[in-house]
């Protein structure tokens, strides 16, 4: 026999299976995680004009406006959930909503906890009092006052940086939603409202000559959409269709018709 043919036979053999194997082993790149087909939108129904109910009890707002515009676009349906607004962290946890859109103020505190879309728009804390009081011009003249805001808004942790104003509030009252807030501001059951100024303004339109902002503005912020932080793709997605919105003039239009001027960031 001739061995040194049969040795070179057998290395070409396992230089072949060595390459056989080599291909198998290839990495495949991991499937584009798939978005989903509808998402469940948890909303605050009393936080006009970014969500709330009209006349006729149907969801409407700047907000609602918009996300429908983004579920075009991204070709996933958005179901709009009311939810109590001061569990909102604990709704998107449990899975019960999929999305927090409703003036949702981005926060190091809050993005410990959920993702967020980019911020798509500014807002004010402001404080409103009624027109008719005189005797309450500035944030001095709300020592001895009963001063209300939302539980859960971000009003409450502006005041936690001013401790020295909070302190000298008869006190702070604090309200589900703004709406029943304001109702208690116009029948003189409190003296003041710390708001978001979306909202205040908002219902000074709707008013005039009722209520008065005061000229100092407690925070500016921004809001974004909150989401689960292990929706990386959906966040994506949200991000690049908020992106669009803004660069044809669709937000603009959307903006326009509920504050008159274009609040998209």
């Amino acid at each position: 026999m001739n061995w040194k043919k049969v040795m070179v036979t057998a290395m070409i053999g396992l230089g072949v299976v060595g390459v056989l194997a080599g291909c198998g082993e290839e990495k495949k790149e991991a499937p584009a995680a798939q978005l989903p087909t509808k998402v469940v939108v948890g909303l605050d129904d009393n936080f006009p004009p970014m969500g709330f109910r009209d006349e006729a009890g149907q969801l409407t707002g700047f907000d609602i406006e918009l996300a429908k515009e983004i579920g075009k676009r991204t070709g996933i349906e958005m179901e709009f959930k009311p939810i109590d607004w001061a569990s909102k962290e604990a709704e998107l946890a449990s899975k019960r909503v999929d999305l927090l859109w409703n003036g949702l103020t981005i926060t190091p505190a809050r993005k410990e906890k959920i993702a967020f879309t980019e911020p798509y728009m500014q807002n004010d804390q402001i404080v409103v009092v009624l027109d008719s009081r005189e005797d309450i011009r500035d944030l001095d003249a709300l020592t001895g006052k009963v001063v209300a805001t939302q539980e859960g808004g971000t009003g409450v942790d502006a005041l936690e940086k001013m401790p020295d104003l909070q302190k000298s509030f008869k006190e702070l009252k604090l309200y589900g939603v703004y709406t029943d807030a304001l109702l208690d501001l116009e029948i003189g059951r409190v003296d003041a409202v710390l708001v978001d100024g979306v909202v205040g303004r908002y219902y000074m339109t709707k008013k005039p000559g009722v209520f008065r902002e005061l000229p100092s503005v407690l925070a500016t912020e921004e809001y974004g959409v909150g989401m689960r932080k292990e929706d990386t793709a959906l966040q994506d997605a949200l991000n690049k269709a908020i992106e669009d919105v803004k660069k044809d003039g669709t937000g603009e239009q959307i903006s326009q018709k509920w504050f008159g001027v274009n609040v998209m960031k």
